[in-house]
């Protein structure tokens, strides 16, 4: 396999040179072409060198990489995300299902990393996921932005909005979209919880996930019952209850 041209955009000398000598001396199929500091050197080096991987640290001073990403026309190259401690950095690459790597850089971790974008080098969709972060970077509306569901021969790409609720099997989440499509995903319920929850998802039972825009009906109880727009029901406990009333409260 011909060699993967990268950059590296970082903005402390130590973490550049951290992660310079863990690719040369653990990933032999990387050369690292340029380095930069900032956004604007990170854009120079990206249009010279035209890489396959841009190593992007995400905070950064005048900026962050995401802003490198909104700089950029056309995205083609895998991107691997630097970050230390970011939540909401972090909640954004999960949505994309973005290749990142937490400080202090883990070796294993990074050759996993380049594993994957060695393995699907040769998949013509391979930018994808970065194109999507980019686009929900970009999105002004939250609930225009997509999320990319991992399938088992590739991954499928859905507006958040479209989702009407989750629901827990297991180990598995089951996810119900408009127009009666679905999908079982090997991730827990919490897991989903924690990407949606600041898109107007509420955790309304142990085992329910409901889209507070899709809920057309409640149905009060010991146990009450969300009535969905695909004719579905969900449960609400009694904790989820309050925080159901106060949305509609404040939709009037």
């Amino acid at each position: 396999m011909s060699l993967l041209k990268a950059v590296i955009v970082e903005d402390e000398e130590i973490g550049r040179e951290t992660l310079r000598n863990y690719l040369a001396n653990y990933c032999k199929d990387v050369e690292v072409c340029g380095e930069g500091t900032n956004i604007q050197e990170g854009e120079e080096l990206i249009t010279k060198y035209q890489p396959d991987i841009v190593f992007l640290d995400i905070e950064m001073p005048f900026g962050n990489g995401f802003d490198l990403l909104e700089k950029l026309d056309e995205i083609n190259f895998e991107v691997v995300f630097i970050t230390a401690y970011s939540n909401y950095a972090i909640k954004a690459l999960n949505l994309s299902a973005a290749y990142y790597i937490l400080k202090p850089i883990d070796i294993d971790e990074l050759i996993a990393a380049v594993e994957k974008i060695k393995s699907n080098s040769g998949n013509k969709e391979r930018f994808q996921n970065t194109q999507i972060l980019a686009d929900n970077i970009k999105s002004i509306n939250d609930r225009e932005q997509k999320i990319v569901l991992p399938q088992i021969d590739g991954f499928e790409v859905v507006k958040i909005k479209n989702i009407i609720r989750a629901e827990a099997a297991d180990n598995y989440t089951i996810l119900y979209l408009e127009d009666g499509i679905k999908y079982t995903l090997s991730k827990t319920l919490k897991h989903y919880e924690e990407l949606l929850s600041d898109f107007g998802f509420l955790r309304s039972h142990k085992s329910h996930l409901i889209n507070l825009e899709h809920v057309v009906k409640y149905k009060k109880g010991k146990v009450g019952v969300a009535s969905m727009t695909d004719g579905s029901a969900a449960l609400i406990s009694a904790n989820a209850k309050k925080t159901l009333m106060d949305y509609f409260a404040s939709s009037k």
